[in-house]
């Protein structure tokens, strides 16, 4: 499976391989961020604007949130201190107009996708298709099409969308499906995070994502069942670190089969969470089951004193979520409820998609009756603090302490 998962995302490189992916973004669009202001939210916004007049703005004191329509209401980036800028942005593919084939990484750090990507009931694969790049395509819907925004205000924004999407098997989906943004409060941060958020500077994100069954037929284990999911791109730099806590439980803590075994020097394994490099130079994804999952999953980059922490709604009751390997499955309700994604090369000298890590979260797949719908929910909080500070908060939500990454 991990030879067939490796040589797939070979052609999602090669599309890629057109634009300068693997530069940072000081580098990219040199000519265009010269004539944009220094600061990074700034940079990221007035350039987003150029292409997307229509870019929604939230903002609460100096916490934003910048999202775009033409995305499916995708959060491209947000900031805590209004310079600051915490999600990826594909400036070389939005500059070009163009749509690539098989995905358009556009970017940004809460985007909405649908599951499972791979497997009979895969929504990227045509019926009879084999399970290879060249057969991989990501539904327009959630890739290239607008959702409509159906509602604002200063600090969230609603957009709905309607699609008709057929699985691995044949069966045709009926998808209503609805996604509220919102930028959290002051008080909403202290409650959730129980911190003084007067002492330090932190912007939370918060999507509120549901799909509704719009059809005829019930979405069954026979028909196959969709699950939102969730994911996030954020700025990979040398130094920065995904944690993924975990707690006892059944089975293997963390699932690193996606693209074979990621070497020990890049994922280290404690008792209580794993740390996964976050320098976008080695291409790795790993998962965490139903069983082991805490809730929360996060990162540090000690560089820029930023702890990033994201929680998602899970039921513990629930055990049924969807697997997307590219293969004919044995469980194909089996899958993960989180992952992290590092980028890199497929190959040293290849091109990669760009300069960014991911943290994902997925619903339980969803068999739901005509009528019936399921929710996600999926919050994502930047901290920017002392390093007395965001230890605190690593320890309390990602059961880790920081200097474990910093005197590594």
């Amino acid at each position: 499976m991990n030879k067939i998962i490796a040589f797939a995302f070979a052609g999602l490189v090669t599309a890629c391989s057109g634009r300068k992916a693997d530069t940072d973004d000081t580098q990219t669009n040199q000519s265009t961020v010269d004539t944009l202001p220094t600061t990074s939210f700034d940079r990221d916004r007035d350039f987003l604007r150029q292409y997307h007049p229509d870019l929604i703005e939230l903002q609460n004191g100096e916490a934003h949130a910048l999202i775009c329509p033409a995305y499916q209401g995708r959060v491209m980036t947000s900031s805590a201190d209004g310079k600051a800028s915490y999600g990826w942005i594909n400036y070389d593919l939005i500059k070009s107009g163009k749509l690539l084939p098989h995905m358009n990484a556009f970017g940004g750090e809460d985007r909405f996708w649908l599951g499972p990507e791979g497997g009979q009931f895969a929504l990227y694969f045509k019926k009879g298709d084999p399970f290879d790049a060249d057969h991989w395509q990501t539904p327009a819907a959630i890739d290239s099409e607008p959702f409509t925004r159906t509602d604002s205000s200063q600090t969230s924004a609603t957009f709905t969308r309607t699609v008709s999407l057929t699985n691995y098997t044949g069966t045709r989906f009926d998808i209503g499906i609805a996604r509220t943004v919102r930028l959290l409060t002051k008080e909403l941060i202290t409650r959730q995070l129980a911190v003084n958020s007067e002492s330090i500077k932190v912007v939370g994100i918060q999507s509120e994502n549901s799909i509704a069954n719009k059809g005829k037929q019930a979405w069954t284990t026979e028909t196959g069942m969709p699950s939102i999911w969730i994911l996030g791109m954020m700025n990979a730099s040398p130094k920065a670190t995904i944690i993924i806590p975990y707690k006892p439980g059944k089975g293997q803590p963390i699932n690193d089969a996606y693209f074979g075994e990621v070497p020990a020097d890049r994922l280290r394994m404690g008792k209580t969470s794993a740390l996964l490099t976050a320098d976008a130079n080695f291409r790795s994804k790993i998962g965490v089951s139903p069983s082991r999952v805490t809730g929360w999953i996060g990162s540090y980059d000690p560089t820029a004193k930023t702890l990033t922490l994201v929680t998602y709604e899970v039921d513990p009751t629930n055990i049924r979520y969807v697997n997307s390997a590219w293969e004919h499955q044995k469980e194909p309700f089996s899958g993960d409820v989180i992952n992290a994604y590092n980028d890199g090369p497929m190959k040293p000298g290849q091109s990669q998609m760009g300069k960014f890590y991911e943290l994902e979260s997925s619903s339980p797949a969803a068999g739901l009756a005509p009528g019936a719908s399921q929710h996600h929910r999926h919050t994502t909080f930047h901290v920017q603090g002392t390093e007395q500070e965001l230890n605190e908060l690593a320890k309390r939500f990602l059961l880790t302490d920081l200097t474990s990454i910093t005197d590594k």
